[in-house]
């Protein structure tokens, strides 16, 4: 982990204790702005002196000595004090999706909750609709997110998984008796939430010796198990990762079986039956005879058994083995096919980069065109204003000229309580594209939501609908909407719905765009970045579209300008419906 985000998370961790504790608001708000900024600055944090860490947005003298003092010790002492001052149950409760530290403290405070039997009592005696600020739906919602946090289980989020399990591969790659390795399992089919890390690495000599490596590397926290071709550790981040070593003669075969899902490999293994043949991990063998017929590629095995290579992200048995069989197989979008990113913000808003960095860092990747969408005024912590983004506007072609990218001019508007939109119509008509997002009342009925929603998708202006659902991976259970009627109107309305790939999000997650394709929607697949290493997360969107089955044609940027242009002017030739 960088040393970026061990910072992030001690400082947003320092935020929650002093937020629970009932501590000062303003410190409160003060931490959690420096964590965003640590976690999204580009420079490592350790190569910085007092001076480098005052000079990242948001982090004063105060907050730079805990920096400092987190790099020569390991820990801050001001953390320790509050870990000795709040009960541990009740620090628990932070990682309950959708209570909070505000709302914890208020338990805590006003029924001495301090831990999670003690909530799921009061839950079923329903105590927290009675106290201020909750009702009903917000305690029908508290106990969905802990249903909800339960079935998750101990599971990380997929960028968490991925960023151990490629620096693990780079290091094992770089032994000379490893001729091949990878990530298998949910993670090589980049579900978004992650169990165990499983690597596969091919070796003919030695494979005893990969082993020791792999179980005395630095993250090893403890080793589980240590076999000759299989060993099981758990990192000091507490995550479990295992290693298994194959000859380079059944790599393919290994790899196919590892990946899964289980559900899949039955139905591989069912076509294999009905043909006379095994397979298993070790390889494609006919019965009749036992010969070999496929093991060193993944691509033979499939080829064998009549099919195409069927992508890892969509071996779920969802349908992907008959549409393969009847040469059906979508053209997955991928990362290089994405042409642009329409939704980036800047420092004029909550973004920690100024205006011209975040263009020349879309530049950098290659894109043709971006959107610049910060917020508008309806969140009033932002303080935008017409004026400002007027005067944003007008740096744009000056960009546009220096950076060899057309920038678009966009903002994220928030969907509010009864549906309304920030600014009036005649405002909206003048940018290029508008995202449209729930940003607050997250408690509404399933009707009200839906309501809401719906009025945002009817608007001409609105072009984009922002992150659906909501959600926040583990902290946030998504909004409840009748999600076949917000298709059905944005498919007709041809409003695009958002694949958001920010980490912390991956919304609207697979199943939801598999359904939302069905109806003939498309989509925006971006990263919501509010710093430059955040449009690296683009990723993260391409798999979740994967897994939804989506080609790029189905993504408005992959398309070139022209077309894009196209589809965010259509509506506007609508007359304002309000």
């Amino acid at each position: 982990m960088r040393s970026n985000d061990t910072a992030a998370e001690a400082l947003q961790e320092l935020a929650d204790l002093i937020a629970i504790s009932g501590g000062d608001p303003y410190r409160v708000r003060s931490y959690e702005k420096a964590a965003r900024a640590v976690a999204g600055w580009p420079a490592d944090l350790d190569s910085l002196d007092r001076n480098g860490l005052i000079a990242i947005p948001a982090v004063g003298a105060h907050t730079a000595d805990k920096l400092l003092e987190l790099r020569k010790t390991g820990h801050i002492a001001a953390l320790e004090e509050l870990h000795a001052q709040v009960p541990a149950g009740l620090r628990a409760l932070l990682g309950i999706p959708g209570l909070g530290p505000k709302r914890a403290h208020q338990v805590y405070v006003e029924l001495g909750i301090s831990s999670m039997p003690q909530l799921l009592a009061a839950l079923h005696d329903e105590q927290l609709r009675h106290l201020k600020g909750w009702g009903q739906i917000s305690e029908r919602n508290l106990a969905r997110a802990i249903r909800q946090m339960q079935e998750v289980g101990g599971r990380m989020p997929l960028a968490v998984a991925l960023d151990i399990a490629e620096d693990l591969v780079a290091q094992l790659a770089a032994l000379p008796q490893v001729t091949r390795i990878d990530y298998a399992g949910s993670l090589r089919r980049m579900r978004d939430t992650i169990g165990d890390i499983d690597l596969l690495a091919a070796a003919d000599e030695d494979p005893g010796s990969v082993m020791e490596h792999f179980c005395t590397m630095p993250l090893v926290d403890r080793v589980l198990a240590h076999g000759p071709t299989k060993s099981s550790v758990v990192t000091t981040k507490g995550v479990q990762v295992d290693l298994r070593v194959v000859p380079a003669a059944v790599w393919g075969a290994a790899l196919q079986y590892f990946t899964g899902s289980k559900a899949h490999n039955i139905r591989i293994r069912e076509l294999a039956v009905h043909a006379g043949l095994k397979l298993s991990e070790y390889g494609l063998f006919r019965v009749d005879d036992g010969q070999l017929l496929a093991s060193a590629d993944e691509a033979d095995i499939y080829a064998r058994l009549g099919l195409p290579w069927i992508p890892p992200t969509l071996r779920e048995d969802r349908g992907e083995v008959e549409a393969a069989l009847d040469d059906q197989l979508p053209d997955l979008v991928e990362v290089t096919d994405i042409a642009g990113d329409l939704h980036m913000h800047t420092d004029l808003t909550d973004g920690l980069a100024g205006l011209d960095d975040m263009v020349a860092a879309a530049a950098r990747h290659g894109y043709r065109y971006c959107a610049i969408t910060d917020h508008a005024p309806m969140m009033a912590m932002q303080r935008m204003t017409r004026d400002k983004a007027l005067h944003q506007r007008s740096k744009l072609p000056e960009l546009t000229r220096r950076h060899g990218i057309t920038v678009l001019h966009g903002s994220e508007l928030n969907i509010g309580a009864d549906g309304s939109l920030d600014w009036d119509d005649q405002f909206l008509a003048s940018f290029d594209v508008l995202v449209a997002s729930v940003h607050s009342d997250f408690d509404q009925s399933r009707e009200e939501m839906t309501k809401r929603l719906l009025a945002a998708i009817e608007h001409p202006y609105v072009n984009i609908i922002g992150h659906p659902t909501t959600r926040l991976l583990g902290r946030r259970p998504p909004i409840d909407f009748d999600v076949d009627a917000v298709f059905k109107a944005a498919a007709r309305t041809h409003t695009a719905l958002e694949i958001n790939a920010f980490p912390d999000r991956l919304d609207i997650n697979d199943d939801l765009v598999r359904r939302a394709r069905d109806h003939g929607v498309v989509f925006a697949i971006d990263t919501d970045s509010h710093a430059v290493g955040h449009l690296d997360y683009i990723r993260y969107g391409v798999a979740v579209a994967q897994r939804g089955w989506v080609a790029a044609d189905e993504v408005i940027n992959t398309w070139p300008l022209k077309r894009l242009r196209r589809f965010l002017a259509k509506r506007r030739h609508c007359p304002p419906t309000h």
